[in-house]
């Protein structure tokens, strides 16, 4: 995870998860236009184990958060030092790389322009996507937290917490929140994802009584879920366990 190199940015001309459109419509007599993605819908879970007292999340590399990342520190460089070329074009001589035909601005001239790869990771409430018409949500999700974090829940056990829009402004998708009890007892894998699928990912436990403290904490890159859940969690279920999760 730790390890991420030969990056190459091409053009995504197709793709099984997206879907590119542009909607015109009038709203209000004005006329408009707007670029979407169609993509699945996704269900995730607030892993608690209540052996340990511990929220159990997930940790991988997100490739659009390391592209995102590298974007934003790119335009803090200092400017390199160009020159003229015969054709009258203008090349940057800081890297000493040659320019190759066609290729995207955000490719780097060097292996040395790339962050390293922790500035792609984030943690995650255990997900996956909606991608299987035949099995329900709560189906969904017990496969997912049994693929990535080991655990072994009855479908019977999964509470709904709530669903909602996600990326209202990009996919529209919607995401369903599930909250799972656990126990060691429940515990049959190491989880890590699926291995067939390019799954690499890390099972991190939280404290119950460090959670706020994480959620709050910037410096740790977490999705919006991760802040709600624990933010739910501490209305809803902390008084059941007599543990502060105040900061």
């Amino acid at each position: 995870m730790d390890e991420i190199n030969n990056i190459e940015v091409v053009p995504c001309t197709e793709s099984d998860y997206l879907k590119p459109f542009r909607v015109h419509y009038n709203q209000n007599g004005t006329k408009k236009s707007w670029d979407f993605m169609r993509t699945h819908d996704s269900v995730s879970v607030l892993i608690f184990n209540t052996t340990s007292h511990c929220f159990v999340l997930v940790k991988q590399f997100r490739p659009a958060v390391y592209m995102c990342e590298w974007e934003r520190t790119k335009t803090q460089q200092p400017c390199q030092a160009t020159e003229k070329t015969e054709e009258g074009a203008t090349e940057a001589v800081a890297s000493g790389s040659e320019s190759q035909e066609g290729q995207a601005d955000t490719e780097a001239g060097s292996s040395s322009a790339w962050p390293p790869a922790a500035t792609g990771i984030t943690y995650e409430l255990c997900a996956g996507l909606v991608d299987k018409p035949n099995l329900s949500l709560e189906e969904i999700a017990r496969q997912e937290v049994l693929e990535e974090c080991g655990y072994d829940v009855p479908v019977s056990k999964l509470k709904r917490i709530t669903s909602y829009r996600s990326g209202v402004g990009v996919t529209g998708s919607k995401q369903t929140m599930f909250y799972a009890e656990v126990s060691d007892d429940n515990c049959v894998s190491a989880g890590g994802g699926e291995p067939r699928e390019g799954e690499l990912i890390e099972v991190v436990k939280v404290p119950l009584h460090e959670a706020m403290t994480f959620a709050y904490n910037e410096r740790i890159p977490k999705t919006m879920g991760v802040i709600f859940s624990f933010i739910w969690f501490h209305n809803n279920m902390s008084p059941k366990y007599k543990i502060s999760t105040n900061v």
